[in-house]
């Protein structure tokens, strides 16, 4: 996948900010439509990792058929073909991941190319908002050897302000994800990042397998508390990793990796009020592929 092409080719060391107390964030106090925490769980599947061949319908038919009750669209789709296809089949959007932020991220030293970053991003509000859902997948920036961490943080921020008078009209969240891009590294400075919006419109989008790396995905469920518009459920194994090398650390099956997921469950009962677990695995060339996964996120559900 694109997606995960360009992270695996981004990964550099980087250093943490020194960070003061963090406050209570607006966003983990705001009164949303969001269920409460604690709430049944709804399953969704991240459109990029639909491996199958097919049609924009044909896809929606097999995630269907597997047992999800929704998708993640990528922005810049057909979008008449995806309503079309999510109406035919019942499948509802969970949220929508910008596929422009990579190419066109936030943080780049070029203004011209942070403006198609915040153009790009706005078409991913726009097609969240024809979707019905109220969440898309952002990642702010990029920080590497031509852009520093401080940079990526500035940037990044000012760019995002930008965006904020979309979301508030569309009502829909910027959700920022944490990835391999060197940037946002504990959970204590995404708190900081998030809260520093002070908006009901700007939360994280967390994912469970690119953190362990440097983290424990249960530590910052609970840091993280009601910021968290939306999570990811993707495996990691540290053990292939170690062996194999870091990006191998993905090729394991769901379930079989070194994500606590007993903990992760427990804790985002506690305080995930998203709603959706989205799954970010690799594969899923087969209608039985998409089952197999489809059934392994409902053991995860009913630990």
């Amino acid at each position: 996948m694109q997606r995960r092409h360009f992270i695996k080719n981004t990964i550099r060391a980087a250093g943490a900010l020194a960070l003061p107390s963090i406050g209570a964030s607006a966003f983990a106090s705001a009164k949303t439509a969001s269920p409460q925490a604690g709430a049944a769980f709804k399953k969704s599947i991240m459109w990029d990792t639909i491996g199958m061949e097919g049609s924009i319908l044909d896809k929606c038919k097999a995630v269907k058929a597997a047992g999800y009750d929704g998708i993640e669209p990528s922005s810049h789709m057909n979008r008449e073909e995806v309503i079309a296809a999510m109406k035919a089949t019942g499948l509802v959007a969970s949220s929508v991941c910008c596929s422009t932020h990579w190419k066109k991220p936030l943080s780049d030293p070029d203004p011209a190319v942070r403006q198609q970053g915040v153009e790009g991003a706005t078409v991913a509000m726009e097609d969240a908002r024809a979707y019905g859902t109220d969440a898309f997948l952002l990642v702010p920036g990029v920080v590497n050897e031509t852009v520093t961490y401080d940079e990526c943080w500035n940037r990044s921020t000012e760019e995002i302000r930008k965006l904020l008078p979309v979301a508030e009209k569309l009502k829909v969240k910027i959700c920022i994800e944490n990835v391999w891009n060197n940037f946002l590294l504990s959970p204590l400075e995404a708190c900081r990042y998030i809260d520093q919006f002070n908006s009901n419109y700007v939360g994280f989008y967390f994912d469970c397998g690119n953190i362990l790396v440097y983290g424990w995905p249960e530590q910052w469920i609970k840091i993280l508390g009601a910021r968290t518009g939306r999570i990811h459920i993707k495996e990691f194994s540290k053990k292939v990793a170690d062996k194999s090398g870091r990006w191998d650390g993905f090729d394991v099956e769901l379930t079989e990796g070194d994500v606590d997921w007993k903990r992760v469950i427990e804790e985002a009962r506690k305080h995930y009020k998203g709603g959706w677990l989205t799954t970010e695995q690799g594969g899923n060339k087969t209608p039985g592929e998409l089952k197999e996964l489809s059934l392994r996120l409902d053991r995860i559900c009913h630990l």
